[in-house]
């Protein structure tokens, strides 16, 4: 009876370890996803269009993987053009930004970064359309470059911009039918670039350029060959961790 007992018991004890070990286990667990091409990373920007119940804006603090190279990193994400009443996402943004002219977006989001990214941090930047070319101006911003490294910057659908001199790798991506990459005044100075330098599939949406411009970037028979940096045929992997991503706002009113 009493050798029964204790074999009991040193069950018991075991069951209670393991309850204990699979209770941290869960309670430990990161709320992480692990993204590997070019559609995922634009339909994670594509949350910014949100009408401005949480603004066009976001950082995700993650992982990138290339190779054996492993390197902690923050995700900044820009939506492009939306009409919401005291967001700077509007037309004459575009227009500045298509011109490489100071606008609020691009000061908000450069603020935006500086408040909430320790400094030398590694940052990737990804935008859609007006996002793309706000991520083109971060990129090449002094205060933004003396303070972190900008590994990456991928632009869907977004025109070149002459931003003088960006950091990391710049990758635009743009469907054969979508207008909006050719709409830059970097045309006026630098058109062979502007047009050779694009990342272009074919997407058969012929004169659909609206819909090319929107919904071509989601299709992974497309651009699932880019990795997440934009780069074709690339192995880069990034693990984000949701439990960080916090969007921001981008009033009218400047910083």
């Amino acid at each position: 009876m009493k050798k029964s007992f204790r074999i009991l018991s040193s069950l018991l004890a075991v069951l209670l370890v393991i309850s204990m070990l699979v209770g941290f286990s869960v309670a430990s667990a990161s709320n992480t996803v692990t993204y590997t091409n070019a559609p995922e990373i634009y339909t994670y920007v594509r949350d910014g269009y949100n009408q401005g119940s949480q603004g066009p804006i976001s950082i995700t603090k993650g992982t990138l993987k290339s190779g054996l190279s492993s390197k902690t990193v923050y995700l900044v994400t820009l939506s492009g053009t939306e009409l919401v009443l005291n967001q700077s996402t509007g037309v004459f943004t575009d227009l500045l930004s298509g011109f490489n002219l100071n606008n609020v977006y691009y000061a908000n989001t450069v603020a935006i970064i500086k408040a909430n990214v320790p400094k030398n941090a590694n940052l990737i930047i990804a935008g859609h359309s007006l996002g793309g070319m706000i991520a083109q101006q971060v990129a090449a911003n002094s205060d933004i470059k003396s303070r972190y490294n900008v590994l990456n910057t991928v632009c869907f659908g977004s025109p070149l911009l002459a931003a003088g001199s960006r950091e990391g790798t710049v990758r635009r991506l743009g469907d054969v039918s979508d207008p909006v990459p050719y709409l830059s005044g970097s045309l006026f100075n630098n058109t062979l670039w502007a047009i050779l330098g694009l990342n272009r599939e074919d997407g058969g949406y012929g004169i659909l350029g609206i819909t090319a411009h929107n919904q071509s970037y989601f299709r992974t028979d497309l651009w699932g060959k880019y990795d997440v940096t934009g780069t074709k045929y690339g192995g880069a992997k990034l693990i984000l961790d949701l439990d960080t991503r916090t969007f921001y706002q981008s009033p009218v009113i400047d910083w």
